[in-house]
């Protein structure tokens, strides 16, 4: 529930970006329960770093918001008292295509970015949840990658530059618009997964990839997914350069392995060859690029429902799917699956109650960490919210993000307890 604090008349919001760019916030702009007092949508990068100023200086809270797609990952905030909608910072400010690199303001949408980049033939080789809400500055916030990690790297990897507007209103750039700007604080990677807390992005430069010529995915069904893991790890062991491997267990406990190439066709042609090859006597079967978007279907069925990311390394991909079965069966649950051959994953689990939910929650974070990984739910009742951090321990890095988050933000002005540890 929010804290009482007097807010400044609108007109000192309005004064930065007009009358029409601020509005009393609704029911449908809580985050978690917890209902803001304003919704203020800057134009450009100095009326969101105006805005911060004003809050600061007020000692207001303020959160970011991009298309909204993944607000209700973290937990609850403390109070908040503003909504920064950053949906009019939506401009491709730059495409250096003889360069391969591109600046983008952070509410564009990533589905948006791709058409402007597609001109040219190049793409930001990312594909993560829900592109065509999903904003630059959000995916750059909660650190959502997708599959084409496994061939191109990883966020951080990609991005080479960042403005962000910093609690005190200050804007700070970091990196540059060349692919092999090493120099200085390297602010960039640090924003990346910061969940708004930090500072607002306003701005990114990325290294583009171009589009491929021939895009092939292709199934295989597996027995189970101690053998799907095994499959994976001999793709990953191999001279194949596919840009997508998955493996998917459904509620009907189907197990199917996904891959993915691109490139010229007669090269494709020798990779299915090769992928084939490895995977006897499973038989491929073509498979649509719809398959890439299956995680965002675990969003979506009966509540209550929990899903959560879960990081293990490759090796341990079964034995944490074990772990799964063991608790769904004890718990009555139905469980459902889509992880990354690099041992990211997203996991749902629907139960009777809520109560069961939170058992299982404890049971698999256990399970996790005890493979060398972690859990985090994202998803899950606002009951399960009060009574645990969705993050888990901090652990020993939980110290040096608090430290980190004092330098940035000393009032706590943005993004207020939703980080790990209530940072």
């Amino acid at each position: 529930m929010n804290v009482e604090r007097e807010m400044l008349p609108t007109a000192a919001y309005a004064e930065v970006v007009g009358a029409e760019r601020v509005r009393p916030a609704t029911p449908a702009d809580a985050i978690d329960g917890v209902q803001p007092q304003l919704v203020v949508t800057p134009g450009n990068a100095d009326e969101a770093a105006h805005l911060l100023r004003i809050a600061h200086s007020n000692g207001l809270r303020v959160t970011p918001r991009g298309g909204g797609a993944k607000l209700g990952w973290g937990n609850p905030p403390h109070d908040f008292d503003l909504i920064l909608s950053t949906e009019r910072l939506n401009r491709v400010l730059e495409h250096a295509w003889g360069d391969m690199t591109a600046t983008v303001e952070a509410g564009c949408t990533l589905a948006r970015f791709q058409q402007a980049l597609a001109q040219h033939n190049q793409r930001l080789a990312l594909d993560p949840l829900w592109p065509e809400q999903a904003t630059i500055g959000g995916i750059l916030a909660t650190n959502d990658s997708g599959s084409l990690r496994l061939r191109f790297g990883s966020l951080r990897d990609l991005l080479i530059g960042i403005t962000i507007a910093l609690p005190d209103g200050t804007l700070a750039k970091s990196g540059g618009k060349v692919v092999k700007n090493v120099a200085g604080y390297d602010l960039p990677k640090l924003m990346t997964g910061s969940l708004g807390t930090l500072g607002v992005i306003v701005e990114a430069t990325f290294r583009l990839h171009p589009l491929p010529r021939a895009t092939q995915s292709l199934s295989f069904a597996v027995p189970n997914v101690a053998q799907a893991n095994q499959f994976l790890l001999k793709i990953l062991d191999s001279s194949l350069a596919a840009t997508g491997v998955q493996l998917r267990v459904d509620a009907a406990a189907r197990v199917i392995v996904d891959t993915r190439f691109e490139g010229m066709p007669a090269a494709i042609d020798a990779q299915i060859r090769q992928v084939t090859r490895l995977a006897e006597p499973l038989a491929p079967t073509p498979a649509s690029p719809e398959v890439w978007r299956a995680a965002e279907a675990l969003w979506s069925g009966a509540d209550p429902a929990l899903v959560c990311k879960v990081s293990v390394l490759p090796s341990q991909l079964g034995a944490f799917w074990q772990a799964v079965e063991q608790v769904a069966a004890a718990l009555r649950l139905a469980p459902a699956m889509v992880a990354q051959a690099l041992g990211v994953g997203l996991l749902r689990l629907e139960g009777a109650n809520k109560e069961v939910l939170l058992v299982a929650l404890d049971r698999l974070r256990s399970a996790a960490t005890g493979l060398g990984g972690s859990l985090v739910a994202l998803h899950c009742p606002a009951s399960i919210k009060a009574r645990c951090d969705v993050w888990g321990a901090g652990g020993d890095t939980l110290p040096l993000m608090r430290l980190v988050k004092k330098q940035f933000d000393p009032q706590g002005t943005l993004t207020s307890g939703r980080f790990l540890g209530g940072i």
